[in-house]
């Protein structure tokens, strides 16, 4: 039986189309192995969001060689898509794939044998029009569901509609058909996932409030998390959903990337600052315990000192639990690539720095409101010290001594405190139930 290795690189979407992927190898009579073993065949699925998305490909081609000599070597996802020569010129790759190519690798490619070179497929994205359907298995405790693909957006920093497409939805059909077979499979919590989720329902009679809605009725699944959805897209009646919901999470991502009006303005984005307070506003008026994370760029092109410290005072003064900060770098074939003002990678950093700290002091402080109060915990499974992790409805993340019966249980808990990587530490109300 031939072998296979999956590696992701990026977001929850890439997670679900990975493992999509693998299920295609399976369905092949591969044997899906660890990506640190000796494999056959190596599918490293890429991101053009992260920094430094050529070397972090060519490293772990390198990793896949290093392991296998003679192993297949395939490429695709966002990076691919973008930059098909580019990584059609790494030593050892043997098939890149583009957008829409990827979920039609065996139809492209049969046999897995080494040639002398690499096989290109990535099609022009304006070709890519149709919805592939995906979601990700393997995980006991979480799956990562895509409901929608692409964005109509055209924010000037960013290459996603480059690199997927126009937005596109899939069925509330087969949506609530992928999720009865999550839970069929013992999942606990599904991660509503795309590139712009809010936006669902370009090509589908439904809107996003429907969807959420209709999956709330499914059993068998007892968590959902939004992955992240756009403040002009977050709707009172989403908020009020989620507020009565059982099953929807008292947690929400919405991405800010600048609280400065001007520069939100450079960049595209479909609101001000004052948009997106009241958005925060209102998800703690109906859920004061909600956990709220925030996206946030540094360095846009043309952010001064002032500009960051707009967006730096904003931030502290709102009432949020996380930050996602992102150092920003310039993009190929994006508006913002041309834009007068580069900031110095130095000042990048040290703003970006400025702003982690931030973000672990809103956590902490986000922590400590629940210390002494108890909580429902899903436990996911073994942290790296040997304890067992999990997090708890609105998204704490706590430790614990390590109890394999408890992977993929939900418990009330009393968060005690903290332990020496700032997670909350717990106690169980009652005496955990076996399943």
């Amino acid at each position: 039986m031939k072998t296979v290795a999956l590696h992701t690189l990026g977001c929850k979407l890439n997670f679900s189309e990975t493992s999509s992927v693998g299920r295609q190898f399976l369905d092949q009579g591969f044997e899906r192995v660890e990506f640190t073993e000796k494999a056959d065949v190596y599918v490293i699925n890429t991101c053009s969001v992260t920094d430094n998305a050529d070397k972090k490909c060519r490293n772990i081609v390198s990793k896949a060689l290093r392991l296998n000599p003679e192993a297949y070597v395939i490429v695709m996802g966002c990076y691919a898509q973008l930059k098909p020569k580019e990584i059609a010129g790494i030593p050892g790759v043997d098939l890149v794939l583009g957008a829409k190519e990827k979920f039609r690798l065996f139809e492209i490619i049969n046999t897995f044998d080494k040639t002398p070179s690499c096989t290109v497929a990535a099609g022009e994205i304006g070709e890519v029009t149709d919805f592939v359907n995906s979601f990700s298995l393997g995980d006991r405790t979480r799956s990562f569901l895509k409901i929608q693909d692409g964005c109509d957006y055209k924010c000037t920093f960013c290459t996603i509609p480059l690199a997927r497409g126009k937005s596109r939805s899939d069925s509330l059909e087969n949506i609530l058909k992928n999720a009865r077979e999550i839970a069929q499979a013992g999942v606990k919590e599904i991660v509503l996932t795309g590139v712009n989720i809010g936006d669902y329902g370009t090509n589908q009679p439904e809107n996003f409030l429907d969807v959420i809605q209709a999956l709330d009725e499914v059993e068998g699944i007892d968590r959902y998390r939004i992955s992240s959805i756009e403040p002009n897209l977050l709707s009172d009646e989403i908020i009020a959903f989620v507020g009565r919901s059982q099953h929807f999470m008292p947690h929400f991502h919405v991405p800010l990337q600048s609280g400065n009006n001007e520069l939100l303005g450079k960049m595209r984005r479909r609101y001000k600052r004052e948009l997106y307070a009241s958005r925060v506003q209102k998800i703690k008026e109906i859920m004061p315990h909600a956990c709220i994370g925030v996206d946030v760029i540094v360095g846009f092109p043309g952010e001064t000192d002032a500009h960051f410290m707009d967006t730096y005072e904003f931030l502290n003064q709102l009432d949020v639990s996380y930050l996602h900060v992102f150092t920003y770098s310039e993009r190929s074939n994006t508006v913002a690539a041309e834009m007068e003002g580069r900031v110095p990678s130095q000042v990048r950093a040290e703003r970006s720095n400025m702003l982690r700290i931030l973000s672990e002091k809103k956590r902490r402080h986000f922590y400590e409101q629940f210390q002494g109060a108890s909580r429902p915990v899903l436990f996911e499974g073994e942290a790296k010290d040997g304890f067992l992790q999990g997090f708890t409805d609105n998204y704490i993340r706590i430790s614990t001594h390590y109890d394999p019966e408890l992977i993929n249980q939900i418990e009330p808990c009393l968060l005690t405190g903290f332990d020496e990587n700032g997670n909350m530490t717990v106690e169980f109300t009652h005496s955990p139930v076996r399943i």
